[in-house]
């Protein structure tokens, strides 16, 4: 496969993957702002750090306001990582591959944008925004359904794979990061569950407040969420199943291809260390540590990929 053509579908599904996690994010500021009223502002500038936003917003706006908020990460052309902006980067990365796509996929690439394009063409009102983020959520899913269900499994879909779990892996960190002095080991938290709205947000932001409370129970603690968001493998957000399937599809690009490169290598040192981390030593090294390593190794490994597979070359 040349090398544009990979880069092309890596990218395609990192922006479709980025614009469902900023509505999540999204979503998780919106009801913090209905249900505590006080922590609103100190919640969506952690939401706009999390979505690599903040420096960007302050330039625009004096102060953390929600429907300002809203708005920059939904709509805002000078903001690269909206949602608007993502999946238009997204639609053209699909026109430049489009004919290594299946005709289901392109399609539903395109209808997201379109769909999209037209849905925020104008400010989103406070009442009509759960369903606006519920579409969006939609519009990614029904694109990586088409992709499952229509798309043969060759080193097209396993460039699609990778970009998908690169930035889904990455969104799970920035949360913990942004979050991790909640999940601080601290006298305050032993034999107490974690403030509701924090733990709320945290695992809003990545669908798993129901699979959480059925593995964990109703009573919380910080080593649960960490264990849950880092370690557990049948977490389709955690760091751990994000590395398992970007090993995976990697491996199969070496086996297909006949070369291994450097990613390769990069790509199974943190699987293999975060197979052989435990919540206890995470805790004992410093999770804030952690994750900052985890955030640079998995920045480094796009970047690998880039270069090994000759995105721009």
């Amino acid at each position: 496969m040349l090398g544009k053509t990979a880069g092309g579908l890596f990218w395609m599904f990192r922006y479709l993957e980025r614009s469902e996690n900023i509505a999540r994010l999204v979503d998780a500021g919106q009801r913090i702002a209905l249900t505590r009223s006080d922590a609103a502002a100190s919640e969506w500038g952690s939401i706009l750090a999390t979505a690599g936003a903040r420096d960007a917003y302050l330039q625009k706006y004096d102060a953390f306001e929600g429907a300002n908020a809203v708005d920059f990460l939904l709509r805002d052309k000078d903001n690269p990582s909206s949602v608007m902006s993502v999946i238009s980067s997204a639609r053209d990365n699909a026109r430049l591959v489009r004919t290594a796509l299946t005709r289901e996929v392109w399609e539903a690439v395109n209808e997201c944008y379109l769909t999209l394009k037209k849905l925020l063409a104008r400010k989103i009102s406070e009442r009509d925004l759960p369903d606006v983020l519920g579409i969006i959520r939609q519009r990614s899913v029904y694109v990586r359904g088409a992709l499952h269900g229509t798309m043969m499994r060759n080193d097209i879909y396993d460039f699609a794979r990778i970009g998908t779990f690169l930035e889904r892996a990455d969104n799970t960190a920035r949360i913990l990061d942004v979050k991790y002095y909640v999940l601080l080991p601290s006298a305050n938290f032993v034999g107490s569950s974690l403030d509701n709205v924090q733990w709320e947000t945290i695992l809003r932001s990545v669908s798993g407040e129901g699979a959480f409370r059925h593995n964990y129970g109703s009573d919380s603690t910080p080593a649960d969420i960490a264990e849950f968001l880092i370690l557990d493998r049948r977490m389709p957000r955690s760091l751990a199943f994000c590395y398992s399937k970007i090993s995976a599809n990697l491996g199969y690009l070496e086996a297909d291809y006949g070369d291994r490169h450097p990613c390769h290598d990069t790509a199974d040192a943190v699987n293999a260390r975060i197979r052989a981390s435990t919540v206890d030593l995470i805790f004992e090294g410093g999770l804030h540590e952690f994750i900052q390593d985890f955030l640079r190794f998995n920045a480094m490994l796009g970047q690998q990929i880039e270069q090994d597979y000759r995105f721009y070359g």
